[in-house]
């Protein structure tokens, strides 16, 4: 299952209609170059003051399955099962003290880049999934030398390419072939005063 677009109201771009959180991946390696451009594009967000306070952290398991293994292992075990198989995982970080100011725009500027990032793998025929179900103080441990204490870790991006939803268990199978949903827009979308919903 490779396609499931969104049922949406209005025609939109079909970058944003088409992508969609799968956890049926396949263990094919992501071409590093792949990986080089959803950097580049996330490297590009729009950022306030041009602080650009993201991070991204790779870890590819092609490339070092020792440091892979360490990230794996601070997933939920609800994502373990279906992360499997994925080839890379892509730790995603933000400075909420940036140089320059206090980062008051910091969580939603990084926010913006992930969503470049995973923008530009769909673009590329890529699968993803962002998820915040990890062990933020064990991947803290399992790599204290390295990680800023300014820095908080805030979600982690699955990437790579499209599996069989069949190998999933009967539970997230039925997750990965559900319709797609989303809240009405006019209960997010408010036009001239709170509550009044965008007509």
């Amino acid at each position: 299952m490779t396609a499931k677009p969104a049922p949406t109201d209005v025609d939109i771009h079909e970058l944003f209609s088409g992508r969609w959180s799968l956890r049926a991946f396949s263990n094919q390696p992501v071409d590093h170059a792949h990986l080089h451009a959803v950097l580049e594009a996330a490297r590009w967000a729009p950022s306030s003051n041009n602080l650009q306070p993201w991070r991204f952290v790779v870890f590819d398991r092609t490339r070092d399955e020792t440091a892979f293994q360490r990230v794996f292992d601070t997933l939920m075990p609800t994502n373990q099962k279906w992360n499997a198989h994925v080839p890379v995982l892509i730790y995603v970080a933000v400075a909420l003290t940036p140089k320059g100011g206090p980062g008051k725009t910091a969580s939603y500027d990084t926010g913006a880049a992930a969503m470049a990032l995973v923008l530009q793998a769909h673009a590329l025929g890529l699968a993803t999934h962002q998820m915040g179900g990890f062990a933020h103080d064990a991947f803290r441990r399992a790599f204290s030398f390295s990680i800023p204490e300014e820095m908080q870790l805030i979600a982690m991006i699955a990437i790579g390419h499209f599996g069989d939803a069949s190998a999933l268990d009967e539970a997230l199978r039925e997750r990965e072939t559900a319709p797609r949903t989303r809240k009405p827009l006019a209960e997010m979308a408010f036009e001239g005063a709170w509550n009044k919903a965008f007509d």
